[in-house]
């Protein structure tokens, strides 16, 4: 009890010592005028002038009789005060002249002040931590004092329903003022039953809202008002017409694939599949054509497509060991006529495509 009577003494000549160390506004203008020996009406460059002829005989080094340190810097103080003042009339702002600040002969410097223990204790480091434990303490018990007093007036106001789907639980009270005031109105307006014919009750959340991060607000709802009208974004039809595509140059390729040999094939054969491939060339050309531009429209990273590389495509085709080989051509130049044909129909339908994008 002792130690907190002390403690509470301690904080006591601090608060007023830092009374002490606080004069009005008007009056601290008033000082640093009469430090720098000018009228409370001179301007900017009369303060100026006043405070360089100070320094000149005031500074440490200036090796003048009134050189002196503490001198200097209640001068150079004065100064930085009333520039800052100016500053602030110059910009239109106005402080109260009632207005307590600290006194220029007791600005501690930022190194002294206490960086540990929140500041508090005066002393060395062991009587700061003992007084600093002492204030931790009053604290704790002013803060006990507080709950104790907070719980018995909420057993006094204490909001309580009856029955209901809530009758088996423990009746609920207001403990921490207004932290629990929202909580208890809803408590008490679902014992009444006013959330009960909500209409979605019961079903899950809408994500409607739920939209790519990486895509602007703006692009998502054209697209949504798009798709609620049937239409597609033109990126989803790109992506399929590239899709089909594909899939069709390998179709023909493995329908090319049966009449060949194992791989790797011989140098006859594998000059006639080279020939085969020189006629699909111009169909991967569009291929590619159509992937370049659906990489640059596409909203996400991860479906953006690969540009094709029929030779690696072919290999792939020849190193296939589930396709057949070795059949013969029923007739040369029917299969080579329909080869012929159907890439002339493939080339034609992505010439439209780029022709449209």
């Amino acid at each position: 009890m002792f130690a907190l009577k002390c403690s509470g003494c301690v904080m006591k000549i601090n608060l007023t010592l830092s009374r002490n160390l606080h004069i009005k506004r008007i009056e601290l203008l008033k000082k640093c005028c009469s430090i720098l020996g000018v009228d409370q009406s001179a301007d900017q460059n009369t303060v100026r002038r006043a405070y360089i002829e100070l320094v000149k005989k005031v500074h440490p080094d200036s090796g003048q009789p009134e050189a002196s340190e503490e001198r200097f810097q209640q001068v150079d103080e004065a100064f930085k005060i009333l520039q800052e003042k100016f500053a602030k009339n110059r910009r239109g702002i106005f402080e109260d002249d009632d207005e307590e600040v600290p006194d220029i002969d007791h600005t501690a410097p930022q190194h002294r002040q206490y960086l540990t223990y929140e500041g508090y204790g005066v002393g060395n480091p062991f009587q700061r931590q003992k007084q600093y434990q002492q204030i931790k303490a009053m604290k704790a018990q002013e803060r006990v004092l507080k709950h104790r007093m907070d719980k018995s007036q909420a057993d006094e106001k204490a909001l309580m329903k009856k029955g209901g789907y809530f009758a088996r639980d423990h009746l609920y009270k207001t403990k921490y003022g207004f932290d629990r005031v929202v909580e208890d109105y809803i408590q008490e307006a679902m014992s009444k039953g006013d959330f009960n014919n909500l209409s979605g009750a019961g079903k899950p959340l809408s994500n409607a809202q739920t939209q790519n991060p990486y895509l602007d607000f703006t692009t998502h709802k054209l697209n949504k008002i798009l798709l609620d009208n049937g239409f597609t974004p033109e990126w989803i039809t790109l992506q399929r017409d590239i899709r089909e595509a594909l899939n069709e140059l390998k179709r023909k390729l493995k329908q090319e694939r049966i009449y060949f040999g194992e791989y790797p094939l011989a140098g006859t054969q594998m000059k006639a599949w080279e020939t085969i491939l020189k006629n699909y060339e111009e169909e991967v050309k569009q291929i590619n054509k159509s992937i370049d531009k659906y990489n640059l429209i596409v909203p996400i990273f991860d479906h953006q497509f690969f540009r094709v590389n029929l030779y690696k495509l072919s290999e792939d085709i020849l190193k296939d060991p589930d396709l057949p080989k070795n059949q013969e051509r029923l007739s040369g130049n029917v299969g080579k006529d329909e080869t012929m044909k159907s890439n002339e129909t493939q080339y034609n339908f992505l010439g439209f495509l780029g022709s449209l994008f």
